[in-house]
């Protein structure tokens, strides 16, 4: 290599296998980057985990994997060596073509395993096991069901397990589910492989390295490199919609085509409705104007033929290909040379901003973002809280977070995660019969993303899964999966950890579309992939639909998931409509909507005064918390303050505010209420988990005892320390 920038860096490239250095040379790299440098380091001189946290494109993937086969190739495993975990299919199948490449000139295997690999290259890691596993939580999940005999065969001598795009799944069932079956695998070979995380976002890393660490007997050190000089070129703009005229593209879409049209660029929204919705619009205004359609569409009900179609075409440096979609193409897919990021209304984290932003302005160039923001135009007589643009507010704050103190959201792995415990509990019996339920309580408890569930809530747990049949005790006390329990586990549906999708498959011919969630009768119509089209037949029996396609432009009911919004971003959306900043990155209507929203604030005194009457007995509060927050005070609402004050009728609006009416008392008196009563010593959280509550949320939670999915939504949904913050404050500023 021409430069190399110290010492450290000398010794990593000295370290480094010979194919390695040779795939540097041929891609005419000039320096190792900082990841690179320090993540080759630790893993060369050190026995740690490893946690990388770098910004997009900055080299993590090759940051973790250089060292890790060079290591390989210098001392070859007798099992798969490597294991590495992806939340996608299509991360898989990209990250599986940049190592077959990297490796072209090895002995070392690399094989891919999810639901659209090939059976034979499986069988054949099965039969000798070797080289990197590519592989879903779901799949993996199957291996460990599946081939318990064979666990050590394959796993004995694993040495390097890799998470990627570690904060997509740290806080969910599905993050918790990796971690038990590298703990199941550690047990079962008596083999510890060490441990390497990566991400481009994420917040409080020490707390990703704890999680990373758990269980694993091992310290994990961390490599955060930090961002300190932030280039990039965004430009917010909003425009009214006029919801009466349905033939005419309203001006937003006219500016989102203008701004994508001619740049290779991606499209996000925040729902697979509105992403087909644009999609759709986009074609419209191509029809329209004559020119070539250069649209393509990505979510995850099309079809893997789809999704796969518009990956090549983004890959593709001589097409100015624009790919409509959501977050499934967030992730760190290579894409290549992506001009422009068109995002439609705000991302509702930090971390999804950056990993949006992220996908553009790569290879030297700025990280190019349009944001667009399209309202409906207010009523003559619209209450004033309904025409403030919340949702430009929100992208503001989201910017300036990471601008001014480099926020990004922290990760939060549930405390009490008993749909998951449900579903490891069916899966390690399956694998491992006949035990005493004191056996059992002692491998799954000790798993650690099950630290904090109380012995004597898992007992509740195990009764009640026997008393129902999924769980069986012979007449010698031991424990068997029941009769119901194998209904469950004998359907490859049960590896996955998210619920289950009762879609229906579109089909045109014999090319499958992707799917809808419920049937539409012969003859009408409906939108999928940016198109549209009508059924000509259905088969329900099989959930099949067979249609035709037409032009036109159709509407198709998706619910989108609003996600959680940390505090941090509605009290600063509470300081920018307290200040006179200006922001460079507003366009002209933009300026004029947050003018107009402090206006509005100083005008109605909603920063100063947090419940303010509307007339009669109508109120609207605005409590400047987070989504688990503001849950948290609806339910304090609901109950303590429904007979005493008269509360009726309390709805939200996001995390902005809430709407109720209130027969009796004062504002004044109210906040005094709620004061005293979330200081009390006597206040208890599961008091306000109450039936209004969506419990069911998680896959297996239709099984779990009431009580207990109570106490994971007091635990994990609803925040208390934050209401009880602002409620001795008043909700004041201070």
């Amino acid at each position: 290599m021409s430069r190399l920038s110290n010492e450290k860096a000398v010794s990593v490239f000295s370290e480094y296998a010979s194919f390695i250095k040779d795939y540097i040379y041929k891609n005419d790299w000039a320096e190792l980057r900082e990841a690179q440098i320090d993540a080759g380091d630790i893993i060369f001189h050190s026995d740690s985990n490893l946690v990388i946290s770098s910004s997009t494109a900055t080299g993590k993937t090759e940051a973790a994997f250089f060292p890790v086969l060079s290591e390989l190739a210098k001392n070859p495993s007798s099992s798969i060596g490597v294991l590495y975990i992806a939340p996608t299919k299509a991360l898989i199948n990209d990250q599986y073509d940049r190592l077959c490449d990297v490796l072209d000139a090895t002995d070392i295997k690399v094989t891919k395993w999810h639901g659209d690999a090939q059976l034979s290259k499986k069988d054949k890691l099965l039969k000798d096991p070797s080289g990197v596993l590519q592989i879903t939580p779901e799949s993996l999940e199957s291996i460990l069901f599946n081939h318990s005999s064979d666990l050590i065969r394959l796993f004995c001598d694993l040495r390097f397990v890799i998470i990627d795009e570690v904060h997509t799944v740290m806080s969910s069932d599905r993050g918790s589910q990796v971690k038990c079956l590298i703990e199941r695998i550690i047990r079962k070979t008596g083999n510890l492989p060490r441990i390497i995380a990566l991400s481009a976002t994420m917040g409080c890393v020490e707390k990703v390295a704890e999680w990373v660490g758990a269980g694993t007997g091992r310290d994990t050190r961390i490599v955060d490199i930090k961002n300190s000089n932030v280039h990039w070129r965004l430009m917010c703009e909003q425009f009214f919609v006029d919801t009466e005229s349905h033939d005419q593209i309203d001006a937003g879409y006219e500016y989102v085509f203008k701004s994508s049209y001619d740049k290779k660029s991606i499209i996000f929204s925040n729902s697979r409705e509105e992403t087909e919705s644009v999609c759709a619009s986009m074609r419209q205004i191509c029809r329209k104007k004559g020119l070539d359609d250069r649209f393509y569409i990505h979510h995850g009900n099309l079809s893997a033929t789809i999704r796969e179609e518009t990956e090549r075409a983004l890959k593709n440096d001589e097409k100015k290909s624009v790919a409509c979609a959501t977050v499934t193409l967030e992730l760190g897919i290579d894409i290549g040379k992506l001009e422009r990021v068109v995002n439609i209304e705000s991302p509702n984290t930090v971390s999804g901003f950056l990993q949006r932003l992220g996908r553009s302005g790569r290879r030297n160039t700025p990280s190019e973002m349009v944001a667009v923001f399209r309202e409906i135009t207010p009523l003559p007589y619209a209450p004033f809280y309904e025409t403030v643009s919340w949702h430009l507010l929100q992208m503001i704050a989201i910017v300036e977070l990471y601008l001014k103190e480099r926020f990004v959201e922290p990760p939060y792995p549930k405390h009490l995660p008993f749909s998951l415990l449900f579903h490891q509990t069916l899966s390690f019996l399956s694998s491992n019969p006949d035990i005493t339920p004191a056996t059992l309580a002692k491998n799954i408890l000790s798993i650690s993303p099950f630290s904090n569930v109380p012995r004597e809530d898992y007992k509740e747990l195990l009764i009640s899964m026997i008393k129902n049949d999924f769980i069986e005790q012979t007449d010698e006390g031991k424990l068997l999966v029941g009769m119901r329990g194998e209904q469950i586990t004998n359907n490859f549906k049960f590896y996955a950890v998210f619920p289950d999708s009762e879609d229906y498959s579109v089909k045109c011919g014999a090319e499958e579309i992707g799917t809808i969630s419920s049937p539409v009768a012969v003859g009408e119509r409906f939108a999928l992939a940016g198109r549209v089209w009508e059924v000509k037949e259905l088969d329900l029996q099989h959930k099949l639909i067979f249609v035709v396609r037409v032009e036109g432009k159709m509407e198709i009911a998706w619910p989108g998931s609003s996600g959680a919004i940390h505090i941090k971003i509605i009290e600063k959306i509470r300081e920018i409509l307290s200040s006179d900043t200006e922001y460079s990155y507003l366009g002209k209507k933009a300026r004029e909507r947050l003018l107009s929203a402090r206006k509005i604030a100083r005008e109605t005194g909603f920063l100063k005064h947090s419940v303010l009457c509307l007339g009669g007995c109508s109120y609207v509060m605005f409590p400047w918390l987070g989504t688990k927050g503001v849950r948290a005070l609806k339910n304090v609402l609901k109950t303590s303050c429904k007979d005493e004050f008269g509360i009726s009728s309390v709805s939200s609006f996001s995390c902005y505010y809430l709407t109720f009416k209130m027969e009796k008392k004062t504002p004044a008196e109210l906040l005094e209420f709620l004061e005293k009563t979330l200081t009390n010593n006597d206040f208890c959280e599961l008091d306000y988990v109450i039936d209004s509550d969506v419990l069911i949320s998680e896959k297996f939670d239709r099984f779990i005892p009431q009580n207990l999915l109570k106490k994971a939504f007091a635990r994990d949904c609803l925040e208390f320390d934050d209401l009880r913050d602002k409620c001795r404050r008043k909700f004041k500023n201070e």
